[in-house]
Parts: structure tokens; sequence; C-alpha cells
């Protein structure tokens, strides 16, 4: 699930143990754009977000062996077991037209058809299928809203609206 906010930074990946004895590690990939990581590029580790520039990438397994300029050895590169690499959210790839990074749209207003407020998306579910809309009424439960193209009729960023059609069953009965 993911947190409301703006962020300055957007996770790519997990570093997980040292591979080898040239300085590479082993990363979990969490971005749905892994191809903007590449050698010379920069990225930030740790909750510090420290610089560091990509002297190498290539797959392995699951994920990829990564290395850093400024590691050059399994015991130094070991020192970053665990920490998450960032990307500048200034950097991140446009998205098709109608489609949203979740940062842009949580926190944001939802009505329904004819206007009327139905909560806050507080957070968004990512189920393999589609997303799921938490929305967050002022007062009840929250609505778990499926992020179709049945149900999600306008998202206007400018306004902080999104306009949803509530099918039946979707909201709790009173």
């Amino acid at each position: 699930m993911t947190s409301p906010g703006k962020p300055s930074f957007l996770a790519v990946g997990r570093l997980r143990r040292p591979h080898g004895v040239r300085g590479e590690i082993m990363m979990d990939v969490l971005t749905d754009f892994p191809e903007r990581l590449e050698p010379g590029v920069e990225v930030f580790v740790g909750p510090e977000h420290i610089p560091q520039r990509l002297k190498s990438l290539r797959e392995h397994g699951m994920g990829l062996l990564v290395s850093f300029e400024d590691y050059h050895n399994p015991e130094e590169v070991g020192k970053l077991r665990n920490q998450i690499v960032y990307v500048s959210a200034a950097n991140r790839p446009p998205l098709p037209e109608g489609e949203y990074y979740h940062h842009e749209v949580l926190g944001l207003r939802v009505v329904d058809e004819t206007g009327d407020y139905l909560g806050t998306l507080t957070e968004i579910m990512e189920t393999g299928a589609n997303d799921v809309y938490i929305v967050q009424p002022d007062h009840g439960p929250e609505i778990l809203i499926p992020v179709i193209e049945e149900t999600v009729l306008d998202i206007d960023l400018q306004s902080g609206v999104i306009q949803l059609r509530v099918l039946p069953g979707l909201l709790p009965e009173e």
C-alpha cells in the first residue's frame, strides 16, 4: 500500500547482500521502470539519501547485480546491505495520459457522479488485477473502489478531485 505525500525521492530497489569479489551487491527491483537504471545514473542510498553513482548493473535471478563507483569490494559494499535505493522524483519518467503516480492522487477529494463528497483517497491497494482506491469518509467505514474504467470517471489534479461512478454494493449499508 502507498501513503500520501509528495516525495522528493522514489524507491527503486532494496540492496540485499554482496556478490562476488568486485563490489557487486544484489538488489531487488522496486520500480516499474528499471530501464531508468543504467551506468552513470545518480541514485541515493539509505534513509539519509547518500548520493552514489551506478558503475554497473546486470540482471541476476529475480533482481539485479549492481555496483557503485565508490565501493570496490564485498566488505565495503556489504555496509549497504538492506538499504533502499532511491532516484530523484524530479527525474521520474512521464506516464501516459490518464495514468498517475500514486503520490499524485493520494489525498485528493473523492466525489460521486453528482458531485456529492464521498471522502478522501487515503491509500491505494495493489491487487494484481487492478488497483483499489481506499476512500475514507468523514464518518463511517472506509470505502473500497476498484480502479477500473467503469468506476473512475475523472481525475482532476488541478482541482484536487476524483470523480467516481459508485457501482451497486460499493457503499456501506446505511
